[in-house]
């Protein structure tokens, strides 16, 4: 997601995203992006500093102090270059600074960096989330007490999911990130191994966790909705 308000610097940053093999969402002021939020998180936020209402830094803080978004890549954009400015956008949550006029290809550089540095999937550290727990570096699903058998396909797709709890991904970023950039699978195979990931999940009704967001792709919902009989 871009968020800037000057039309010129917004479509550069785009353009070039998109390049280099990047989905883009835009957002002229905080406002719009915070409406863009409520329906999909991004993989990473490019934020301008001096935006119309809410500034940047403020939207940051926002960002930070919620659930949801605490973990987002946030990445400020920005002509202060003065150390004070780089320091309080650090302190505030910001996860890199770049200040304007800035290189596109050093732009895409730290993109690529943040996200490796942050990526959770490459982790081994366990993720848990409500009745669900994930352990990458024993190879073990459980669910409560009971252990949850996976092919070893439906647990990275599993691993990503959980590690972005709320996130949409479409299919082609699921491609991407699951079976890697080089696959030239189906996307209609992402739909198959999510309907086996929630039929292995079924018994221990965490299979409600797996959101299908209609004409997008797929989330990890922290609390499943109730169902009624």
């Amino acid at each position: 997601m871009v968020v800037e308000d000057e039309w010129a610097i917004q479509e550069l940053i785009a353009v070039n995203l998109t390049m280099a093999g990047y989905d883009v969402l835009r957002a002229n002021d905080s406002e719009a992006a915070e409406l863009l939020l409520r329906e999909s998180l991004p993989a990473l936020v490019i934020l301008d500093w001096m935006l119309p209402g809410k500034t940047g830094i403020s939207m940051l803080r926002m960002l930070r102090g919620s659930q949801a978004t605490r973990d987002l890549p946030v990445i400020m954009l920005t002509a202060r270059s003065d150390e004070h400015d780089k320091v309080l956008a650090l302190e505030s949550g910001a996860d890199d600074y770049i200040t304007k006029p800035f290189s596109p290809r050093e732009m895409i550089a730290r993109i690529h960096t943040v996200l490796r540095r942050l990526a959770p999937q490459s982790s081994d550290r366990p993720v848990e989330i409500g009745n669900l727990r994930i352990d990458p570096g024993k190879y073990r699903v459980t669910a409560g007490s009971k252990a949850v058998a996976l092919s070893p396909t439906e647990f990275r797709l599993l691993h990503f999911l959980m590690s972005y709890p709320e996130r949409v991904h479409s299919r082609s970023n699921l491609l991407d990130k699951v079976w890697g950039m080089n696959s030239f699978i189906d996307e209609r195979t992402v739909d198959t191994h999510v309907g086996r990931l929630r039929d292995a999940l079924e018994d221990t009704g965490c299979h409600l966790n797996i959101e299908t967001v209609r004409g997008v792709g797929y989330r990890f919902i922290s609390a499943a909705p109730s169902v009624v009989y």
